[in-house]
């Protein structure tokens, strides 16, 4: 056999194989294609499903949102401007509409206050409306914080003719004893002023009630033996209902917050209300709490400190 021959037996031989080959090769490309075109599906789906899962908790979000927005507007449109409004177009003394049925008024003040022009406070005792009889002064804050106005606002309140008292702002963390003491040591209170007060609005350690009940006792104890009169408890209304409805912590006179009311809730007995923190008082550069007293001037004074 020549070698042309050969090779024509050859290139007919590849003919016939080709079209075996090309099939095979299509087929392994359209199984290639088909893999690629389902992972692609496969992939695909997985956006959609993430994308519309993404998107749906962003539109629960902003739903969220925008509710938890309207509802802030609607209690401030309907809730606080309104006080806000009536406490600022009060035509009141002072700035502030005085709870009614009430005959003895009075403030409590601190270093907030500022530098007081005590001739023109003194002024507001003669007021016909609504006289200011009574002060409460800021003295001390747990074991070490004197505040800075307390020696003067307290000599001064005497000096223009007010029933003067002084309180301590209790820190739970900060041991009673040394509390204690360090008002002891910096208030002398004299015939004629009101009891010690202790300022409790610090909310307890977490799981630690029962020592802050104890410790709390322990102050209170503590400011009865040295003073000879049972100290006066100041707090808000909600914090009295949450932490201080004890049996043992009802004896103590109660001084009460509670704002933005015409009626105190609180239903226990009581002797003052502080009921506004937002009065503009006559020497007074910044605003001031107002308090009334739950009962007469005779009472008022029966209150205070005794000869021993």
């Amino acid at each position: 056999m020549t070698s042309k021959q050969s090779n024509r037996k050859t290139s007919a031989a590849k003919s016939k194989k080709s079209p075996q080959r090309h099939a095979s090769a299509s087929k392994r490309r359209y199984t290639s294609s088909k893999k690629r075109t389902t992972r692609t599906k496969r992939h695909s789906s997985k956006s959609k499903s993430s994308e519309s899962l993404f998107s749906k908790l962003t539109g629960q979000w902003v739903l969220t949102l925008l509710s938890s927005l309207l509802l802030l507007v609607l209690f401030w449109h309907f809730v606080i401007a309104p006080q806000l409004a009536k406490e600022i177009e009060s035509k009141g003394v002072y700035h502030v509409d005085i709870p009614a049925g009430f005959q003895i008024n009075g403030i409590d003040i601190s270093h907030h206050q500022g530098d007081i022009n005590w001739n023109q406070l003194k002024l507001t005792q003669e007021n016909e409306e609504t006289p200011l009889s009574f002060l409460f002064i800021k003295a001390t804050e747990g074991g070490d914080l004197k505040d800075d106005k307390f020696d003067d606002n307290f000599a001064k309140a005497a000096e223009t003719g007010f029933i003067r008292g002084a309180y301590h702002f209790y820190i739970p963390t900060t041991d009673p004893v040394v509390q204690a003491d360090f008002f002891i040591n910096n208030v002398e209170l004299q015939v004629g002023d009101l009891p010690p007060v202790i300022d409790i609005e610090t909310k307890p350690p977490h799981n630690k009630e029962s020592v802050f009940y104890a410790q709390l006792a322990t102050f209170l104890y503590r400011l009865e033996a040295h003073y000879g009169v049972k100290p006066i408890i100041y707090t808000s209304y909600k914090y009295k209902e949450r932490y201080l409805d004890k049996a043992e912590f009802d004896r103590y006179p109660l001084w009460i917050a509670h704002y933005h009311v015409d009626q105190l809730k609180y239903t226990g007995p009581w002797l003052f209300w502080q009921h506004s923190d937002r009065g503009v008082i006559p020497g007074i550069p910044e605003k001031t709490d107002l308090n009334v007293f739950n009962g007469t001037m005779r009472d008022l004074r029966q209150l205070t400190i005794k000869q021993q």
